[in-house]
């Protein structure tokens, strides 16, 4: 059962699980604002499901996902389109996250895994199988994850000086993310022609031509890492107080903060292994949502439902802007991210 509650002057949810397992407080601005924008998410994948070169009306769209219609019309929804826009739900979910969580232990606005190098990291890993071996998803996946925790462990342990605080790590990983992209366009200047552009292109960040091969593996390690998150979500909350206070509460700072770190990068390294390295999302996905919640600390489910808003909406520009081509999504979403870029900047030079 619930009851409306006032909490520090802030309106919140009291949930109890039915026996008393259990009691939890959720604030009711946010549950608003996580339900709004799980409806406009789905609105924009209802959209992206019905228009295109093939347009079908929003109650075919509905016949087909239950399983009706006529045979095109399900194999353009459900083969075609549904993988796309369930990628872009998820793995825009998955960044949200993971820059909630980089944003978190940093405590710094700045503090994301494209800003961070770890974007850039997955990347490397990446391109290093796909340029060697050609690559199959599962070695590209593969690639991108060692790629990623690597870059982080290395900007962890070059940050760390009695700790690794969140300003040591931002300058570190920012240095490293240079390097590593010096390293990337190097690899692709020597690598044969057509593989060189096969790169290039998946390494601007694009949902193009995603099957459900690609989809479902993704989906379980997105869900995977995620649900671990969640388990650690409130020792994560206790960090942002400090080491010191985390530590009182029983919290090991350091140990914790390291999983947090992997868990984040494989987040990242998820959504780089299938559509490349998609920028900005992470970045701009839990400042936002901490505005519209009105919070003082970065909240992960609020930023993984922003993550998938502009992951969908993004991918729905990409395709229709300049219809008949299509364009990589991460092309949306450096022109939209290098202008909250550099609103954010001002407006931290100017604190």
């Amino acid at each position: 059962m619930s009851r409306p509650d006032l909490d520090f002057g802030r309106q919140t949810l009291l949930v109890r699980i039915p026996g008393g397992a259990a009691s939890f407080r959720l604030e009711t601005r946010t549950v608003l604002v996580c339900f709004a924008v799980l409806l406009l998410s789905l609105l924009l994948a209802a959209v992206a499901l019905a228009t295109g070169d093939f347009a079908v009306p929003l109650p075919e769209v509905l016949r087909a996902l239950t399983g009706g219609g006529d045979p095109m019309t399900q194999t353009v929804v459900t083969q075609w389109r549904l993988p796309r826009v369930l990628m872009a739900l998820v793995l825009g979910a998955a960044l949200g996250m993971s820059g909630a969580i980089f944003q978190s232990l940093t405590r710094n606005p700045l503090g994301s895994p494209d800003i961070i190098g770890f974007n850039t990291g997955a990347y490397t890993g990446a391109l290093l199988v796909i340029l060697a071996v050609g690559g199959s998803y599962w070695q590209v996946a593969a690639g991108a994850l060692a790629g990623g925790i690597l870059t982080a462990l290395a900007v962890y342990l070059l940050a760390f000086r009695r700790g690794s605080h969140g300003f040591r790590l931002i300058i570190v990983g920012i240095g490293m993310s240079a390097m590593l992209a010096a390293f990337n366009h190097w690899l692709i200047l020597q690598a044969e022609l057509e593989a060189a552009m096969a790169a290039a292109v998946w390494g601007a960040g694009s949902l193009n031509g995603i099957t459900w091969e690609q989809a479902g593996p993704a989906v379980l390690v997105v869900v995977v890492v995620s649900a671990a998150v969640l388990g650690v979500s409130r020792r994560m909350r206790m960090l942002e107080m400090g080491d010191d206070a985390a530590r009182a509460l029983g919290v090991r700072a350091e140990p914790t903060r390291l999983l947090l770190l992997i868990l984040g990068v494989a987040l990242t390294a998820a959504a780089t292994a299938v559509a490349g390295p998609i920028a900005f999302v992470a970045l701009a996905a839990p400042q936002l949502a901490r505005r519209l919640c009105g919070n003082a600390g970065i909240s992960l489910l609020p930023s993984a439902l922003l993550g998938s808003l502009l992951l969908v909406a993004s991918d729905l520009a990409a395709q229709r802007l300049f219809a008949p081509i299509q364009l990589p999504v991460g092309v949306v979403t450096v022109s939209i991210g290098g202008i909250y870029l550099i609103w954010l900047l001002a407006r931290e030079a100017r604190k």
